[in-house]
């Protein structure tokens, strides 16, 4: 008795205590804190989930470290703040934040037994131990330190619930409880337990639900319903004896107690917490590509991963479920999903002058980690990739002449070879020839574009200058695959010992071959190119951002890059007009025609030497895409498309038929004609006013 006496001494004399004394800086900061939770400030720090949804607000991932939705006291029904008052703290309603009778009596337990043996915490002295494991500690030490088991815990905890009771109402501690506590399986509030649970809104509980709830969270491993069902069975309907004592504040009927007992369990299997992350949730296998560029995006535009994973943010992306699904079914009927060794993706952008919406961003392969099924967790997409989109590198040598004042009607000479007097190939002199089918004799710009001659643009690129072709590639819209990657394609280091840039070495190396398109790219910034110039010249960075809102509705400022005049509009609409020939007399012809395209485009295809890859790039005045087809595995080889329906296989190392005129560009046709389906045809920039 006599040290029941003293403990008690010394808990009373703690609790009367000024709080910059005794507990220290620790407890000053939770005070702070949890005084501050009473003002809507302190709710931005409960950590919450993201969502990020498509363009119309469809959720296609969600970000979090715990499972919460934070939930208002108006949606949390009456069922279950009986259930958790009635078995975590029946006198919740009468206390001061500590309920000296239980204290006392578990004191002496726990005295007479020598062990801890009993707990006497209130929802209010449980809402603070949980609030500072799971908001207030920043690591693992931290929250261990919260909940430690020790006399000097408890007292911090009793001390604060004390000052909480001050500044704070009953409803807002049980509301405050009710959306931190832990209900297990990853899953933190009522919010989320409803759904994780049930499949429902806290709203919509039963008392069977509200009482099985509450029965989790005194011991949220044991009484998984789904792995120990009788122990969670027979400790809900305890809870639901509990909620009908008539001396409780809240309660419920005799009657009602009974039904409620009869109910099953009713959880949801599997539980329906969603999946965390860019995998998993709806067409995920599609959206994920989207998903990981929206994140790494978010991360260079203010929203690093912590702040994603508990903010609470909306993102609203740029993605358009029609483009998405067709592009991916497109690049999947022309490279099936599990195709050994060979990468189909296609991105599509729509032009403007104040931003470039990126609309989709898909692959053959399936999002996810489960290599047996082709699928991939890195994005292939955005990306730069270590293979080149070949000759549709031509198009920036084109704009550089423009630019100095070439037209697309001027004449070029096709010769069937040529050797360079300018590029070196190591010491030897630089020759290309053209590729089979492209006959030698003079044409306009217009037509070379069209028809491809490797022998015209590199004596093009040597009139244009190297450097000027280069940085046309970047202007236009390959910034990152110029100034940001080596020449292997990896991301450029801070301190420079993996550089130097593929535009540097580019230039130091005179590699008249550029213009070929051998150098690794992104299909994303492909199309991004043709969307600046589609939009006159304006050069924006793809953006796959609508909006962003905090927990509160509130707009997030961004740190997007602005838009800028890349090139004149003059040299974007000749650029657009010299382009406009590939469908009808160039080298899509083909594609264009097995699908019946009769609209306004601009084109370009290109090929590598070896066959290893092959591109498409391409626009209408409307939205904007490039197919990139290449190979993905180890070892990669020569990819052979045999045509119609087959589809392509690799063919040796040096083997190899596969030209941007035929997947790519069939992959990009069939895309486009069920994207376009609701759009009028649209003239192109630059051209003639109709008669």
């Amino acid at each position: 008795m006599f040290g029941l006496c003293v403990l008690a001494g010394v808990l009373v004399a703690s609790l009367m205590m000024p709080l910059a004394t005794g507990a220290g800086a620790m407890v000053n900061q939770a005070t702070d804190a949890m005084s501050r939770m009473s003002g809507s400030l302190a709710r931005q720090d409960m950590p919450q989930v993201s969502t990020i949804t498509d363009k119309d607000g469809e959720p296609i991932a969600y970000f979090f470290d715990d499972y919460r939705v934070e939930t208002p006291s108006s949606q949390i029904p009456d069922t279950m703040k009986a259930a958790i008052t009635a078995v975590e703290d029946k006198r919740f309603w009468d206390h001061g934040g500590v309920d000296w009778q239980g204290t006392m009596r578990a004191l002496a337990t726990n005295i007479s037994s020598g062990e801890t043996a009993q707990g006497a915490s209130t929802i209010t002295q449980q809402y603070v131990k949980n609030y500072l494991v799971h908001v207030v500690a920043q690591n693992e030490v931290e929250a261990e330190r919260a909940k430690e088991s020790t006399i000097a815990r408890k007292l911090r905890e009793a001390k604060i619930a004390v000052e909480l009771e001050r500044t704070m109402g009953k409803e807002e501690i049980l509301t405050g409880y009710l959306n931190v506590v832990p209900f297990g399986n990853q899953t933190f509030g009522v919010g989320a337990a409803a759904q994780t649970y049930f499949g429902t809104t806290p709203d919509k509980l039963t008392i069977a639900q509200s009482a099985l709830l509450a029965a989790i969270v005194n011991q949220p491993g044991s009484l998984n319903p789904n792995s120990n069902p009788a122990d969670a069975l027979a400790r809900r309907n305890l809870v639901i004896d509990l909620m009908a004592d008539p001396h409780n504040n809240k309660r419920i009927t005799p009657e009602d107690a009974e039904r409620a007992k009869q109910e099953p369990l009713g959880v949801m299997s599997p539980l329906g917490r969603p999946p965390n992350g860019c995998v998993g949730l709806g067409d995920g296998t599609t959206d994920g590509f989207f998903c990981s560029y929206v994140k790494d995006y978010l991360e260079q535009v203010g929203i690093d991963s912590d702040q994603l994973k508990s903010g609470g943010y909306t993102v609203r992306t740029t993605l358009d479920r029609t483009s998405s699904d067709a592009a991916k079914e497109a690049a999947e009927k022309q490279v099936p999903t599990q195709t050994e060794g060979i990468a189909n993706v296609m991105s599509v952008v729509e032009p403007g002058t104040d931003k470039h919406k990126v609309r989709a961003l898909v692959a053959n392969r399936d999002f996810g980690n489960d290599l047996n099924k082709g699928q991939s967790a890195y994005d292939i997409v955005s990306k730069v990739q270590p293979f080149g989109a070949g000759s549709i590198y031509k198009v920036f040598t084109a704009a550089s002449a423009i630019e100095q004042g070439m037209s697309i009607y001027d004449t070029v000479d096709v010769p069937p070879s040529y050797t360079s007097r300018v590029y070196k190939n190591g010491t030897a002199p630089y020759t290309v020839g053209n590729a089979d089918g492209v006959t030698p004799g003079p044409r306009t710009l217009q037509m070379a574009l069209a028809t491809s001659p490797n022998t015209a643009f590199v004596a093009l690129s040597e009139r244009a200058g190297l450097s000027n072709v280069v940085d046309m590639a970047a202007r236009l819209g390959l910034r990152h695959g110029m100034n940001g990657v080596n020449s292997s394609g990896q991301t450029l280091k801070a301190d420079g010992s993996n550089g130097p840039s593929q535009a540097d070495a580019i230039k130091k190396g005179n590699r008249g071959a550029f213009t070929l398109g051998y150098t690794p790219t992104s299909v994303l910034e492909l199309s991004n190119v043709a969307a600046t110039i589609m939009s006159g010249g304006v050069y924006c960075p793809p953006t796959p951002i609508e909006e962003v809102t905090d927990r509160h509705g509130n707009p997030v400022r961004l740190n997007e890059a602005p838009c800028e005049q890349a090139v004149s509009k003059h040299v974007a609409d000749q650029l657009a007009q010299g382009m406009s020939k590939d469908d009808t007399d160039g080298t899509s012809r083909q594609a264009a025609q097995a699908v019946g395209w009769n609209r306004p485009m601009i084109g370009k295809t290109g090929t590598t030497q070896e066959h290893k890859s092959a591109g498409f790039l391409a626009a209408t005045p409307q939205m904007a895409g490039a197919v990139l087809t290449y190979a993905d595995g180890n070892s990669p080889q020569g990819i052979c498309d045999s045509g119609n329906d087959a589809p392509p296989y690799l063919c040796g190392k040096h083997g190899g038929n596969i030209y941007g005129g035929k997947v790519p560009a069939r992959t990009w046709f069939d895309a486009m004609t069920r994207i376009h389906a609701d759009k009028p045809p649209a003239p192109l920039p630059g051209a003639p006013p109709a008669p």
